[in-house]
């Protein structure tokens, strides 16, 4: 919890904060109430925070001592929003002298699990507290073992790649579920608990479900708000609750059961989902077809929507969460407008013929986007990706775009050859936390209207919204001069990975100068930057060959900008 809110403090600094803290907790057990401090009435939370603030020297390194002037509710929000994801701390995963570690854990043991536990806190401000328990335990566990190992720098590249590898990917969730519990309202929260629930046990029947999707909601809010001892213990309860029901909800969270405390709740989480139950369409029916819908409706609507996307999800557990709430969005809005007519049956009894128009509509942006991939190949789908996103969002760096792109360019090459049902399901979920990622980006510092509108108006729509976004017309690009964005250096004739992002660095620049000049203009552009690359590099002269060609690419590129 420490190193999460104060990443930028030592591991020392850190373990002084904690004993301090947990040495006014045990004070605190042992007064009286008439004898307590004013800070034992707090809850964990509040005390924490007031105990950074009052230690003056923490919260000035930390650069949001103006949060301290802040009280409550309003203060953690305050520090919640200094929290930076992956902010390039060292990551101890990447064990770089592995005899070292290994005599470290022979001397102590619980340095080295601390050790970790501090590093990835700070690395992953908004891992679950849980998550990083477990994951100590994976991570000890590897340790023992590796030491005992002759080659240990391999086994320690085997056993602890998947275990950063889960970190990082789970951190990426959970940052996302607490921006859907900022941004949306808690039904949407809710929605998206219940959807999950219902895919992953959905021979639960909807009373229990409803219940652990509302529990689920709880503990997100605490795990999200940082307060790790209360995240901890709701996980634990959850999951005894869950495993006391498991006959009832599902046969493949039984091995989890077996498991011993610190690794049951990943398991579970980890689990596959229940095979989709043999349902009849009845059920469903009555939410298109019976006459006492808009009754239901007006009288407990919650409750009756809750109920119809719990029907929806176990029906259709293939398709991924933002699919099965732009349905549940649809039917929402069909009830909205249907009721208010006089024959409202014949008005929602199209509901089902909708439904399906979503889903097709949803899958046709995902096959367009694979066969698109299909055809250009990866480098250059990427670049395409760059030229979309550019003109979408001219305003990010062209680092930003860079990056922003290759995290979608790596999710089509990972889930467009699936089959048909996985690579939709997949490549919604790939979106929905990438763009979740640039929302966050554009929530830190705004990067126009559009982007706006797409991450603010409707979750369930944001990647429909991204998809059909345009050039923004409002973006006037900075006068730029070829010679500021042509880099050619040597170090490009080293890493194949350093000369595509030199490469696309400069195609996005050249969109955000001309976004309305034809693709090939482009192309032309960065071919002309490969072939320079491809010559010089196996000169003997290297440099001047730069040099020679480099004048050359910087005339064509100066040429490109000033035509029309």
């Amino acid at each position: 919890m420490v190193a999460q809110f104060l990443q930028k403090l030592t591991f020392e600094e850190v373990q002084t904060i904690v004993e301090e803290v947990v040495d006014l907790a045990d004070k605190c057990k042992i007064l009286k109430a008439h004898e307590s401090p004013s800070e034992c009435s707090h809850q964990l939370m509040t005390t924490f925070l007031e105990h950074i603030c009052h230690n003056h020297g923490k919260a000035d390194k930390e650069e949001f001592s103006h949060c301290c002037n802040i009280n409550n509710k309003a203060r953690l929000k305050c520090f919640l929003l200094y929290k930076k994801d992956d902010a390039g701390y060292s990551d101890i995963s990447q064990i770089p002298n592995p005899e070292q570690i290994c005599e470290m854990d022979d001397e102590n043991q619980v340095s080295v699990k601390e050790r970790y536990i501090y590093e990835t806190s700070r690395k992953h401000p908004f891992l679950y507290g849980p998550t990083i328990l477990t994951m100590s335990a994976c991570y000890e566990t590897a340790i023992q073992s590796c030491c005992q190992e002759r080659n240990k720098t391999e086994c320690f590249q085997i056993k602890l790649e998947p275990i950063k590898k889960y970190v990082k990917e789970i951190s990426l969730r959970h940052h996302h579920l607490c921006e859907i519990g900022i941004k949306f309202k808690h039904q949407v929260a809710k929605a998206v608990e219940l959807v999950l629930l219902t895919k992953k046990l959905p021979e639960g029947n909807f009373s229990e479900i409803a219940r652990l999707a509302v529990d689920a909601q709880n503990l997100h809010q605490a795990c999200c708000e940082g307060d790790v001892v209360t995240c901890v213990l709701g996980r634990s309860q959850l999951m005894n609750y869950t495993f006391s029901k498991q006959l009832s909800l599902s046969s493949k969270i039984s091995l989890c059961c077996a498991q011993l405390a610190p690794f049951r709740g990943e398991c579970v989480i980890s689990s596959e989902n229940e095979q989709k139950p043999h349902l009849a369409s009845l059920p469903l029916g009555r939410f298109t077809e019976d006459r006492s819908v808009c009754e239901q409706f007006s009288h407990e609507p919650d409750d009756f929507l809750q109920e119809f996307l719990y029907e929806y999800s176990r029906r259709h557990s293939e398709l991924a969460v933002p699919v099965i709430l732009r349905v549940d969005t649809v039917y929402q809005n069909l009830l909205a407008n249907c009721c208010k007519l006089e024959n409202p049956l014949e008005c929602y009894s199209r509901g089902q013929e909708m439904f399906q128009r979503v889903v097709r509509e949803s899958h046709e942006h995902v096959k367009h986007h694979c066969d698109l991939h299909e055809k250009l190949g990866e480098a250059d789908f990427h670049d395409r990706l760059i030229i979309l996103y550019t003109k979408k969002a001219p305003q990010l760096s062209a680092q930003e775009l860079v990056m922003f792109t290759k995290n979608m360019a790596a999710a089509a090459t990972k889930c467009c050859p699936l089959r048909d049902e996985q690579r939709f399901a997949c490549m919604e979920d790939s979106a929905k936390l990438i763009l979740g990622a640039l929302c966050r980006r554009h929530e830190a510092e705004p990067i126009n209207a559009g982007v706006g509108h797409c991450c603010d108006d409707s979750y369930a729509f944001r990647k429909l919204c991204f998809d059909d976004l345009q050039v923004d017309g409002t973006y006037i690009s900075p006068p730029l001069s070829c010679d500021q964005v042509i880099s050619l250096k040597e170090n490009l004739c080293k890493a194949q990975e350093e000369f595509q992002t030199e490469k696309q660095k400069l195609l996005s620049h050249l969109v955000k100068q001309k976004p309305y000049a034809r693709e090939m203009q482009f192309q032309s552009m960065t071919d002309s930057f490969a072939h320079v690359v491809e010559k010089c590099c196996p000169a003997e002269t290297r440099e001047m060959c730069f040099r020679e060609e480099g004048s050359k690419l910087i005339e064509k590129c100066q040429s490109l900008l000033g035509s029309k």
